[in-house]
């Protein structure tokens, strides 16, 4: 068994062989850059009006209106003393522009414009590289791309992104009690839920499962599941079976299937009977059956590494202060994750924190973490890690 620290530090130092790839600019969002963008010219790569007004030349409260620029416009324009044109958003400023003033703050009266008050020099003026300078680095490697990256990249005018591989993932889960939801449930049955949890966490965080499969607690069965799955995948992931019951198979499937085991056990609550492995470069989680701990043990182990297979910076979730709004005292004899809701810059730990219990987890936002028999009182800091 190992303790929190220790598993988090298995995982952060397994050595990954990461793939690149070149996307369309338009299809790279979540991916992870191979290489650091920089910029190719000044962004803005010219001074140009930041509204709709009036471009002026010298300080004062009258001047004479000589022309027009819209945005788009190519011709050279130079203004004299006293000169003003009407000038558009983004549209490159006449040479000698003092200012830029906005059409709201001015009257006009033939040709002739007149300003409520008098111009402070620069103002109403993007200029040439206040953003950006050419060859200024302006994303690291290893950079997640956002929504807004994406704006900016392209800006740049570059239409493919050099990325690394986000790793293929396949999921198993066993047990002979599972029913496939929207079939009649017997006596002894139960809905199987966690493939459909898992999936749906990884899509959360930008990545696919490709391949589900439910195998019963068979060992000769998960043997052949996970020998399958592991020819398609880079991460395998399985719910169930990892335990040390008289139906737990999983982990002796996986030991005669060649994968060696990194660690086995955290001592945590949810969660104690958590496997990674690894096989080649292939990767195991085997996460426990009780749904809470397998979707925490997903947030806490599986993220963290889901990112360090795709060439990410980060590494999994950032914890968070947050004050209790609540007394609440962990009893248990081992560091715990408790389902929480933060709510109004403040948490509360949320009754059901049974690992069977999904309920609870699903009405809140965070794991809230305390270490072995705590108590935190009302108004005290608690380490939290948002999940949705």
């Amino acid at each position: 068994m190992v303790s929190i620290e220790e598993a988090l530090k298995i995982i952060k130092n397994q050595p990954v062989k990461l793939k690149t790839e070149s996307r369309n600019l338009s299809d790279c969002l979540g991916f992870s850059l191979s290489d650091a963008i920089s910029a190719s010219f000044d962004m803005p790569s010219f001074d140009n009006s930041a509204m709709d007004g009036y471009a002026l030349c010298g300080i004062s409260k009258e001047y004479h209106i000589v022309g027009e620029v819209a945005a788009g416009d190519m011709g050279q324009f130079k203004l004299k003393q006293g000169e003003a044109v009407r000038i558009f958003t983004g549209a490159k400023v006449p040479g000698n522009t003092t200012a830029v003033i906005m059409q709201e703050k001015t009257k006009v009266n033939g040709d002739k414009l007149f300003l409520e008050q008098n111009p402070k020099e620069g103002q109403g003026i993007r200029k040439k590289g206040e953003e950006l300078r050419k060859g200024e680095v302006v994303f690291e490697k290893a950079y997640t791309i956002t929504p807004a990256a994406i704006g900016l990249i392209g800006s740049l005018g570059i239409n493919k992104v050099e990325v690394f591989n986000k790793p293929a993932i396949n999921l198993i889960t066993t047990g002979n009690e599972l029913i496939v939801p929207g079939k009649p449930k017997k006596t002894g049955q139960i809905y199987e839920s966690n493939s459909y949890a898992l999936a749906s966490v990884c899509e959360q965080f930008g990545f696919y499962c490709g391949n589900k499969m439910q195998i019963a607690d068979d060992f000769e069965a998960i043997k052949a599941g996970i020998n399958q799955s592991l020819k398609t995948t880079d991460m395998l992931i399985l719910s169930g079976g990892i335990s040390v019951g008289d139906y737990d198979f999983v982990k002796q499937a996986l030991e005669e299937n060649g994968v060696e085991e990194q660690f086995y056990k955290v001592f945590q609550k949810p969660g104690k009977p958590l496997y990674f492995g690894r096989k080649g470069e292939k990767f195991v989680f085997a996460l426990p059956g009780n749904p809470a701990s397998s979707l925490s043990c997903f947030y806490m182990y599986v993220l963290p590494f889901l990112y360090k297979m795709s060439g990410s910076s980060k590494f999994g979730l950032e914890p968070y202060n947050f004050p209790a709004i609540q007394d609440f005292e962990n009893r248990s004899d081992r560091p715990s994750f408790l389902k929480a809701k933060i709510n109004n810059g403040k948490v509360e730990i949320l009754y059901g924190q049974k690992s069977s219990m999904i309920h609870s987890m699903a009405l809140g936002n965070a794991l809230a973490f305390l270490d072995t028999e705590t108590s935190v009182k009302k108004g005290e800091p608690v380490k939290c890690y948002l999940i949705s």
